[in-house]
């Protein structure tokens, strides 16, 4: 055990600042239902924007990208691009700035300000609500137990039973009693603060994770310093491909190949237009009704939760590729030390536990710890914020209480904030595969979101049941396809699930009566969304001469292939430093500096001024 006193010192340090941090900001989130949910939308953009890339500083996905940067070398940069990573461009370029001017407290009661309050609106605002609290409760179960997985390789339950004797526990339930103890500190610090304490907390963590990047990047590159080159095959440091990847590890590391040909990305041409494709349609749809819709819909106006989103790809990425690529290289120069070998063969996603259980020193190694774990008790606790916000705002304050005075709010946040807990921990305990069974209801629900979630924006005829049947289809669709089709990777069959979930939308919205055009020109006047609204442009301006929409669609999507050009610049940047390769570094530097000024001109000198 790499471990030692001075880490869990620094550990338990964390812990506290957290709860402290919770317990001082407590009077303030008491103040009003915004004041908990939603941190009053008094907080700076810079300060949403860090915080949400915080938690987007996973350990799950941190461990996933070190492994495919082990595997595929350069390359790898653009495989997140299947979650999709550019969201955050087009968040940045407008979709944050629509998502901001509804006003509202949570995705759910936007689905009112799109379709109205009337019964027959009720269907798109029930789904949404059923997909955002499983979503939360997926992601809650699946953060518990790889967090405990995670730190069970550092700390060893026989080297903590020292201190508690007359605590005994099964070896398989140990990640889950970690789970617990970390997952009882950030229930705290968020159930007493909210979102401020979470924004607060997750600043703290991003300034630790960026000190350890930076310091495990410096270790890397002075490891590949005395080395002199990578033990690695032609085409590894190659950015961009062909309709094949050109990778062959002969000679090298052979199960490297293995796990190529297992992974399925071959094609690699075909492989990343069609992630290309998926990606630009989930971006097109909107965040997601988690974390990350309820940091933009606190932001203090359109404009910072637009900055706000510029901030996130601005601060996550190069702190991120530092850190991945300082561990690659690490993990290359000494894998042969390296026991990351399982049951099934070579395990390349244990090269992240490896490396800092093996070459970070004692004091780094604690602060690297508290990184990854501050990853994810910002995503649990912003998670679990807004499913709290679900919850209160869209069932108790719609439903059960729309009288509640704010005390019985508070004391609602506190009650469903802990059903919510306990309900995540015992699906933990429950599942058998946590990661194969999350993955797959994950999928399932993100399957079905696309179609209907692209059409609420662009298309007017969409009405509430459309929304329902095509979230509904999508859902069925995605759940069924991998049992037709078990040997093919998810993104595969992606094409059928979207007509299928689209066929549903538009099938169930002209079959029925359309939304009630009072409720569109008011939807439409307030957020501007660019695509086929026709009839409802003409309707206002039946009633209002003078009014000409703000038709942008153009300018943001060039504005959006010009953010995709920098966020990928600004990714490889790093990565090219650590490599030390001079030519490249400058290269994407360059690049970086004139889309910087281009969306300085196209943009941010466009942008509303409130």
């Amino acid at each position: 055990m790499k471990i030692q006193s001075i880490d869990l010192l620094v550990i338990i340090l964390y812990l506290v600042l957290v709860t402290i941090i919770g317990v001082i900001l407590k009077k303030q989130a008491a103040k009003s239902k915004n004041d908990y949910l939603l941190g009053g939308k008094s907080m700076p953009y810079w300060m949403l924007g860090v915080s949400n890339a915080s938690g987007m500083f996973d350990i799950s996905g941190t461990v996933w990208m070190v492994a495919i940067m082990f595997v595929y070398g350069l390359k790898s940069v653009w495989l997140p691009w299947l979650w999709p990573v550019f969201n955050q461009v087009f968040m940045m370029v407008y979709l944050s700035i629509w998502l901001r001017r509804s006003n509202v407290s949570t995705g759910a009661e936007w689905m009112l300000t799109r379709f109205g309050n009337k019964p027959d609106a009720q269907p798109a605002h029930r789904v949404i609500v059923a997909f955002a609290l499983l979503s939360c409760i997926s992601f809650m179960t699946y953060g518990f137990i790889g967090l405990g997985k995670f730190l069970e390789i550092f700390i060893p339950w026989q080297s903590v039973q020292l201190y508690v004797p007359f605590i005994h526990i099964a070896p398989e339930y140990v990640p889950h009693a970690y789970g617990i103890v970390f997952t009882l500190f950030t229930v705290f610090y968020s159930l007493l603060g909210g979102m401020k304490s979470i924004v607060w907390v997750d600043l703290i963590h991003y300034i630790i994770m960026a000190i350890v990047s930076v310091t495990v990047a410096g270790i890397a590159m002075n490891a590949l310093h005395k080395a002199g080159s990578l033990p690695v095959p032609d085409g590894w440091h190659h950015l961009f491909f062909g309709k094949e990847l050109g990778l062959n590890w002969n000679g090298y590391i052979s199960d490297v190949n293995r796990k190529i040909e297992t992974d399925g990305f071959s094609p690699f041409g075909y492989f990343f237009a069609l992630m290309s494709a998926k990606g630009i349609l989930a971006s097109l749809a909107g965040p997601a009704p988690n974390y990350d819709m309820q940091k933009i819909l606190s932001a203090r106006s359109p404009r910072e939760a637009a900055l706000m989103s510029m901030i996130v790809n601005v601060v996550l990425l190069p702190t991120r590729y530092l850190f991945i690529m300082g561990v690659t290289v690490i993990g290359l120069l000494f894998y042969r030390d390296l026991n990351i070998s399982s049951a099934n063969g070579t395990d390349f996603e244990r090269i992240l536990p490896a490396v800092l259980n093996t070459y970070i020193p004692p004091g780094l190694l604690g602060l690297v710890l508290i990184g990854l774990m501050g990853a994810f008790m910002g995503t649990f606790a912003g998670t679990f914020n807004a499913a709290q916000a679900y919850l209160v705002n869209d069932i108790y304050l719609k439903s059960v209480n729309p009288n509640a005075s704010n005390k019985q709010v508070t004391r609602m946040n506190y009650l469903l904030g802990i059903v919510v807990v306990f309900i995540s921990i015992l699906l933990g305990f429950l599942a058998k595969d946590v990661n194969s069974i999350l993955q797959w209801i994950v999928s399932a629900l993100f399957g079905g979101y696309i179609a209907s979630n692209v059409l609420k924006w662009h298309w007017w005829r969409l009405n509430s049941t459309g929304f329902f049947w095509g979230m509904l289809a999508g859902i069925v669709s995605a759940m069924v396809f991998p049992y037709l089709f078990p040997d093919a990777l998810p993104l595969f069959y992606f094409p059928a699930i979207l007509l299928v979930s689209a066929a549903g939308a538009i099938a169930g919205s002209l079959l029925t009566p359309a939304t009630d055009m009072e409720v569109l020109t008011k939807f439409y006047r307030n957020v501007m969304p660019w695509g086929f609204w026709k009839p409802v442009r003409e309707a206002i301006r039946r009633e209002d001469h003078s009014f000409a929409p703000d038709m942008n669609f153009r300018k943001d999507l060039f504005n959006v292939a010009v953010g995709i050009v920098a966020q990928t610049a600004i990714t490889v940047l790093p990565v090219f430093f650590i490599l030390m390769m001079p030519l490249q570094t400058c290269i994407s530097a360059l690049v970086l500096v004139v889309c910087i000024l281009v969306l300085w001109k196209t943009w941010y000198r466009k942008l509303p001024l409130n």
